[in-house]
């Protein structure tokens, strides 16, 4: 069997989708994206896909090693997704030509159901507790949240760190104490400011903090981590199990590396036995389509330190075309009582809809993230 062609798909709402077919009619899907830079990654696909053509798609550690390794300059965001994508295609045409979902190709399932939780907002906090008992309503046990909106300055005020307590309280009081809450920072606060803040939150149990500091300065996380109680994130923003071990050496408790970004099903598995040695968990970080979540469940029911999945269903950005609009049947993704049941279907267990694809790459996307701004004209954290 032989890799015959690779195609790419720009697919609102921002996504972007590969196909990579086989001369025996095997196909695999893959989601490499970076949000606003999707067109990049595109053209990076192509790129690696050039070594891709005419070789076995089943020898996917020995390509992943090539497309990751053989260039001179290696890494980054736009690479890894190209990489990650075109290894989730790989794994699917590995489950589907041996007739066995991806989990069971990673040695098999060390769960029967993954937790799941649903995103809320919070960057405009009126609207929050509405949200939160909808998410509850719907049967979820656990919600992510944004800690702070657009923030008025680099250093917080009094204010602004009371605005964060008094969503972390809300949110509380609506979950009880049987569900749980994670507080996504965004990298939007400095450290200094992450250190005031953490312990003030601590009360309320969150189960953990996300990125407190930008993924570009994992020297100053070690001080947030001590700061408080509260379990600290990172890594939606991190490529590799080397920027990992950065992270990990700093105290992190849950490593949230994106199937999509980080080097796909093949680098989030070793990233995710690295974490096992500084006793840290699985989160994977998953905003994204219906490929990259079937790719990110595939790995949580084969990990034994998985601690939870997010996922886009019903997401804000979910304007005009969402997750379900691309799979062939939308109880693939339907979750009980908060959790994803494992299924034995082939490859990554996603039934793609071709044809509604194709007829989203027709129309693309040009999705960029805002730009925002202080009160004084200087550049915000978004």
């Amino acid at each position: 069997m032989k890799i015959e062609k690779v195609e790419t798909f720009l697919v609102p709402p921002r996504w972007l989708f590969c196909r990579v077919e086989t001369d025996e009619g095997v196909v695999g899907w893959g989601e490499p994206v970076v949000e606003g830079r999707a067109e990049s990654v595109r053209a990076a696909v192509h790129t690696l896909a050039e070594y891709l053509l005419g070789r076995d798609p089943l020898r996917i550690e020995d390509h992943w090693q090539v497309m990751a390794t053989a260039g001179f300059y290696r890494g980054g965001p736009v690479l890894s997704s190209a990489l990650a994508g075109l290894d989730q295609a790989l794994w699917d045409i590995a489950g589907k030509t041996y007739g066995a979902p991806v989990h069971a190709l990673l040695g098999g399932p060390v769960r029967d159901r993954v937790r799941m939780y649903a995103w809320v907002g919070g960057d405009e906090p009126g609207e929050l507790a509405d949200s939160i008992a909808a998410r509850v309503e719907a049967g979820f046990t656990a919600i992510k949240m944004n800690a702070v909106g657009r923030m008025p300055a680099r250093h917080a005020t009094q204010s602004d760190v009371h605005g964060v307590v008094e969503r972390v309280a809300l949110a509380r009081e609506v979950l009880g104490p049987g569900r749980d809450v994670a507080v996504d920072f965004h990298g939007r606060v400095g450290a200094a400011d992450a250190r005031r803040i953490l312990p003030l939150i601590a009360a309320f149990q969150p189960m953990f903090a996300e990125e407190p500091v930008l993924p570009d300065r994992p020297h100053l996380l070690r001080d947030v981590v001590t700061a408080s109680s509260v379990p600290v994130a990172t890594g939606e923003r991190l490529y590799s199990r080397w920027d990992f071990r950065q992270a990990l050496e700093a105290g992190v408790a849950v490593v949230q590396p994106d199937l999509s970004h980080a080097g796909g099903i093949s680098e989030t598995r070793r990233i995710a036995a690295l974490a096992e040695v500084w006793d840290a968990k699985l989160a994977p970080h998953c905003p994204l389509g219906p490929i990259a979540l079937a790719a990110s469940l595939q790995v949580a029911f084969a990990t034994p330190n998985f601690l939870i999945q997010e996922h886009s269903i019903g997401i804000h950005y979910e304007e005009g075309a969402g997750l379900l609009d691309y799979v062939m049947d939308a109880g693939t993704f339907r979750f009980t009582d908060g959790y994803a049941t494992r299924s034995d279907a082939p490859g990554l267990g996603v039934q793609i809809d071709e044809a509604a694809v194709r007829k989203a790459g027709e129309k693309g996307h040009a999705w960029r993230n805002p730009v925002w701004r202080h009160e004084d004209g200087g550049l915000a954290e978004w």
